[in-house]
């Protein structure tokens, strides 16, 4: 990229704010060294990491790369013999284990973040280094006294030694002989030994060796001569302890150096992974957009791209105050012309679309509407700003006119030109002509290009030449202020007249300057001036439109999620009712075959238990069309009023052996209810009186049998079942056979009683296992068992004996 243009479009203030994001300086370094590229690949990947970056911070607690530092410096000092400090080593060691830890956070999310795992696995770690430092350094930056064996030594003398020397300065200084010669009891050092405080008049009365004295001359910081073998023996172990101690750090250091390559690549690999972080993080707080990349070059010759910018933002300017602009080339337009007053944002505009062109191309997300596209360009241009240059004796002009011979002879169909003020600081007739030249020229070239510029003739150009456009700067003739919108298709006007006149210039003046106007320049200002009263009229109907449009949507979408909780809801209800219908007949199935069972043990008929289970069926069957409400009863005829029974009478039923309740009387037959079965039956088939008393009594609604006779016991022992028998969770059927199985073996095993836990839930095993004890032949009673042994939950079974 062309550096002036760089500099021109301040984009090294873009890359200063993207570096403030950095966790260290290699990724701020990195971050300085970012210059644009144009490969479409290497551009693609470095945005679609800057998206999962996004993602990553905006739905995680990611806090960072850790305690990562840039150590390439001292680790390369190292590999050419240097010898580190602890301190350096520590960053090292923390370098590594931040690579590390963040590579096995992101190995498990390779699935969510792709990309970046890519750059950390790049991350190279020496084995053992982290432990050989562990064993060396402490967590405070200190050798340990266990690095060696000598370091150790030296290290448990030097404590005796230093002990001794104290302990014989304290009871110098607490000797009542010495203290009044002391100026303070207090031990201090001069030049690496200890010595005490002596008055200057009593240095003839303290043997010692004189190190210092006080600025006032009155103290004298003196070695008493007792402990001169002390402080050379604790200066002797210092200087090996600090040998020793150099001689563990190079030897470390070495191992360091011997890795570099693997070091330096871990933090080369950290600190683009901390750049992917940076630009998402430059993206949220810009509210920026990832640019979608297109090219339109459908030959050689063609020009490179094309430029749709929407709600496009300067990245430098306060978000609360610059005007977002569209600019959006027509298909075949590769060329904007952009006229319009002083003042109104016409260098803002093309400042914006170069400086978005660099931040897309350099991996960065754009501030922008979502949709926004850009072409991929191998070089930007632009000549903007006032080029005078007092020290190369250049005008203007002249300094424009030499940017302008620079660009044009570089730039191709592959590069992206920005010219402000085209053809001005000269004659402006001579400036028009040049500036027509120009267009002319990169129009042939075909060079993708936005010119800012003052002449009106440029606007005609534009009007009549095929691939370029027009484009002005809206500005507000009341307020007298330019309002920075830029009108696509429209060019725009000097206004010169209009402003002169609302400041006050005299009205003469203003009607002659207008006869001197071109007529042809008075009927375009008057079409300008009716294009922008229809274009304003017809924006004010397409935002009402559009307001409009938002409102129906927005009921659109109330009235489908009422709908859809409508249904939602009408789904559940269907689908309890069905599941609770079911139920409901499984468990009267239940009844019907253990009714049926009993039957068959009491060898009774079975032809009105079969219907009665048929039309169960039947029932169950309905269960699948639309719910109704369904049950077994039929319409009751007319009542029978010389019937003897009347309805709630408790009658015996001859034919099924049970009893019953009348809930209806007809002339031919009467409905009975027994339990929640309902049958109709003849009038002989029911009876007022109790059965005879061998059949035993239940409950309304049970089913009463003739026990068989008790079948005689083997007089071999049956092997026992045990005593006690589960059945929880069991199907009616599965639960049946258990137990009839069950209560045979455990009689035939002569047990005297046994226990059937069946649980407590709805009571249906209950009730069927308790009905199987009443026809068994085998059980004599039966009883709930008490609470501290299952309560209901539990049926005791006692046994007939021999």
């Amino acid at each position: 990229m062309d550096e002036k243009t760089l500099k021109v479009l301040e984009y090294s203030k873009v890359i200063d704010k993207l570096a403030s994001y950095a966790s260290f300086s290699a990724s701020a370094d990195l971050a300085r060294k970012l210059k644009p590229i144009y490969d479409f690949e290497l551009l693609h990947t470095l945005q679609k990491q800057t998206g999962e970056a996004l993602l990553l911070i905006s739905t995680t607690d990611f806090s960072g790369i850790g305690g990562a530092h840039d150590v390439r410096a001292p680790v390369d000092r190292a590999s050419r013999g240097g010898v580190l400090e602890p301190t350096e080593i520590m960053d090292v060691k923390s370098t590594l284990i931040a690579g590390r830890d963040l590579l096995r956070v992101f190995e498990r999310k390779e699935s969510q973040f792709p990309l970046l795992l890519a750059i950390l696995r790049q991350i190279s770690l020496p084995l053992g280094l982290i432990e050989n430092i562990n064993l060396v350094i402490s967590d405070q930056a200190e050798v340990l006294d266990s690095a060696s064996i000598r370091l150790g030594r030296l290290r448990s003398e030097l404590k005796i030694t230093h002990e001794r020397l104290f302990s014989k300065l304290q009871r110098i200084i607490a000797d009542i002989r010495t203290a009044p010669l002391l100026q303070e009891g207090i031990i201090t050092q001069r030049d690496g030994r200890y010595v005490v405080p002596l008055r200057t008049e009593f240095k003839g009365q303290f043997k010692a060796i004189v190190h210092d004295q006080s600025s006032s001359g009155a103290t004298l910081f003196v070695e008493p001569l007792v402990i001169v073998d002390l402080n050379n023996r604790l200066r002797e172990l210092e200087l090996e302890e600090r040998n020793e101690v150099h001689k563990i750090l190079g030897e470390l250091s070495l191992k360091i150096g011997e890795r570099a390559v693997e070091i330096t690549g871990s933090v080369d690999a950290l600190a683009h992974f901390d750049m992917a972080i940076m630009r998402a993080k430059y993206a949220l707080d810009l509210k920026a957009i990832e640019p979608v990349f297109s090219n339109n070059k459908k030959e050689e010759t063609a020009p490179v791209g094309y430029i749709k910018l929407l709600q496009a933002r300067h990245p430098l300017l306060d978000p609360g105050k610059v005007v977002p602009i569209d600019v959006v080339f027509d298909p075949g337009t590769y060329c904007l012309v952009i006229t319009g007053p002083n003042t109104g944002g016409k260098t803002v505009t093309l400042k914006t679309v170069g400086l978005l062109v660099l931040m897309a191309q350099s991996g960065l997300y754009i501030p922008a509407q979502s949709g926004s596209e850009l072409g991929i360009y191998q070089r930007v241009f632009a000549d903007i700003g006032d080029e005078q240059s007092i020290e190369q004796s250049l005008s203007t002009f002249s300094g424009h006119v030499k940017n302008l011979v620079h660009i044009l002879g570089q730039a191709d169909n592959s590069s992206l030109v920005l010219l402000d003020e085209l053809g001005a600081g000269t004659d402006p007739q001579e400036g028009s002509t040049l500036a027509r030249a120009i267009l002319e020229y990169v129009l042939v070239k075909k060079i993708t290009s936005l010119v800012a510029t003052h002449y009106p003739e440029l606007k005609a150009f534009a009007y009549n030449r095929a691939g370029v456009m027009n484009a002005s700067l809206e500005f507000n003739l009341k307020t007298l202020r330019p309002t920075y919108h830029l009108i696509l298709g429209i060019p725009g006007r000097s206004n010169a007249l209009i402003i002169a006149e609302r400041l006050g210039m005299p009205s003469e003046i203003i009607e002659n300057a207008r006869t001197m106007l071109k007529p042809d320049d008075l009927k375009t200002d008057n079409l300008l001036d009716e294009i922008t009263r229809q274009r304003d009229a017809s924006k004010k109907v397409r935002s009402s439109a559009d307001r409009m449009r938002s409102e129906v949507e927005k009921l659109q979408k109330e009235l489908r999620e009422r709908l859809d909780d409508i249904e939602n809801e009408r789904t559940q209800i269907v689908l309890s009712a069905t599941e609770q219908a079911e139920k409901d007949v499984e468990d009267l199935l239940s009844e019907i075959e253990m009714t049926r069972r009993e039957l068959v043990k009491a060898r009774q008929p079975l032809k009105q238990v079969t219907q009665v289970k048929k039309s169960a069926e039947s029932i169950h069957s309905l269960i699948k069309k639309p719910l109704v409400e369904v049950g077994i009863s039929v319409a009751s005829p007319a009542k029978n009023a010389a019937s003897p029974h009347q309805i709630g009478d408790k009658v015996f039923i001859s034919s099924l052996q049970m009893h019953a309740v009348i809930s209806d009387i007809g002339e031919d037959d009467v409905e009975v209810q027994f339990g929640s079965l309902r049958a109709r039956t003849v009038h002989a088939d029911i009876q007022k009186e109790e059965p005879s008393s061998s059949l035993q009594s239940e409950k309304l609604g049970k089913v009463v049998l003739k026990k068989a006779l008790t079948p005689p016991r083997p007089t071999v022992f049956r092997e026992s079942p045990g005593l006690e028998l589960s059945i929880r969770g069991q199907r009616v059927d599965d639960a049946q056979a258990m137990v009839e199985r069950y209560l045979e073996n455990a009689y035939m095993a002569r047990l005297p009683f046994a226990r059937i836990v069946h649980g407590k839930g709805t009571g249906t095993l209950r009730k069927v296992v308790q009905e199987m004890l009443m026809a068994s032949p085998y059980v004599e009673s039966w009883e709930i068992a008490g609470e501290k042994e299952g309560g209901a939950g539990v049926t005791v079974v006692k046994f007939k004996p021999d």
